[in-house]
């Protein structure tokens, strides 16, 4: 847990009351805490659990097997888009 000092204006501050008390939260900083929670995707991606990291390896591992470094061709992958 970091602890900050800060100054807010008087609408960062309303917003932050809302917060509170719609999800019955026992102060601002729990606020602020649901607040980055419920918008922080948009500007931070979350930490990765290692399951899913060795999901995307395994996948990544499979994939190579199958097709190993074969490029596609251009015209191939006009008729996967639909184009021709």
């Amino acid at each position: 847990m970091v602890k900050a000092r800060m100054s807010i204006n008087a609408y960062t501050n309303r917003v932050l009351g809302v917060i509170k008390e719609r999800y019955g939260l026992k102060d601002k900083s729990e606020a602020l805490d649901k607040f980055a929670e419920m918008f922080g995707d948009e500007f931070v991606d979350k930490e990765v659990k290692d399951k899913v990291i060795m999901e995307v390896l395994a996948s990544c591992e499979k994939h190579m097997a199958r097709y190993g470094n074969r490029k596609m061709t251009l015209k191939e992958l006009d008729r996967l888009c639909g184009i021709e």
